[in-house]
């Protein structure tokens, strides 16, 4: 049976699962855990990322994170492959180091990120990896700690984290850590590592409760929420994937951009590729950088090579070219004179 294709959108919140191949060790000392949490912090940071949560363990790792800028499937492929590919060197191995496709759940925010922030930062306790909260509090290799106020970095969301429990920092950790301690007991919760209509509803008790005064809710295994989010979901990825169909059916290539974007700012392919940077240049390459990810489907370090500038200045593009596309009501194929 052919697997589903990835759904993502910009603001879409994914807990992320990528395991080793054939459930191998993939981080084996602190020098492999040090470059994964680089590299982690440096992609997230180039593609405007927000990372709620992350965990270490020795044979896979959990990652809560929120689209911003690049597609998290881009996101992914330059983590695992650039860390693999170090891995590899450092231990002197070959071949693949992580299962062929990561798991990717995307999840309804104000229903789940709490309660997914706190089941990714207890599993190194439930792995054992440490004894207790204090030993957790002190785990670098968690983004525990650091919501924990015990270390710090700059590229993860702690305040946005901490904002759930508090508008007071002090009395947001306490808050923070006792929810912690609440979810211990808990064990593993499987509802939190699948959608599905019976971990999204709660249990199948409640699935048959719902049923029987009526309420079928649509469900799909690539998301955790309510049957209206699950449902918005696949309407909203239908008709991105729809539009990339239809744009790539047509030939649209990225020269094609560049025309479109020449009728809302008078600029030639010559200065789009230039070293000018004028305002309406860095507009049109906003424009065009946005329509290339969102619309056509291509990899930022594809549209950094074509107009020769930075992956990180592409990411920053992306979000500033969304902008303005929806402040002047810029449409690509309105713009290309092609029915959608």
């Amino acid at each position: 049976m052919p697997r589903k294709a990835r759904i993502d959108a910009p603001g879409a919140i994914h807990h992320i699962i990528a395991r080793g191949i054939e459930r191998g060790i993939i981080f084996r000392d602190d020098q492999d855990r040090d470059d994964f949490v680089h590299r982690l912090g440096k992609v997230v940071t180039e593609t405007e990322t927000r990372c709620f949560a992350w965990a270490l363990i020795p044979n896979h790792f959990h990652l809560l994170l929120q689209t911003g800028a690049a597609p998290v499937s881009t996101v992914m492929r330059r983590l695992l492959t650039g860390y693999a590919v170090g891995h590899n060197r450092r231990h002197d191995r070959s071949g693949h180091l992580f299962q062929n496709r990561y798991k990717s759940i995307l999840c309804q925010k104000d229903a789940y990120l709490k309660e997914l922030v706190r089941y990714i930062h207890l599993n190194p306790l439930r792995a054992g990896l440490v004894e207790n909260m204090d030993e957790l509090d002190r785990y670098r290799f968690s983004g525990h700690s650091y919501v924990a106020g015990k270390m710090s970095n700059d590229w993860q969301a702690v305040s946005e984290v901490l904002s759930i429990f508090d508008d007071r920092l002090a009395r947001a950790r306490l808050g923070y850590r006792n929810y912690l301690i609440q979810g211990i007991t808990l064990g593993r919760q499987p509802d939190l590592v699948g959608g599905g209509l019976v971990r999204s509803a709660g249990g199948w008790d409640v699935v048959c409760a719902m049923r029987r005064v009526g309420d079928f809710q649509k469900s799909d295994e690539r998301i955790l929420g309510d049957g209206d989010f699950v449902e918005t979901v696949l309407v909203e990825a239908q008709e991105q994937m729809r539009l990339q169909y239809v744009l790539a059916s047509k030939g649209i290539e990225f020269k094609d951009l560049a025309d479109a974007v020449s009728k809302v700012v008078p600029i030639s392919l010559e200065e789009l590729v230039g070293p000018s940077k004028a305002r309406r240049v860095v507009k049109a390459r906003a424009i065009i950088c946005y329509w290339a990810v969102r619309e056509l489907g291509m990899s930022m370090t594809e549209i950094g090579e074509k107009l020769k500038i930075a992956v990180s200045t592409v990411s920053a593009a992306v979000n500033k070219g969304q902008s303005i596309a929806k402040e002047e009501g810029l449409v690509l194929s309105e713009l290309l004179n092609m029915e959608i």
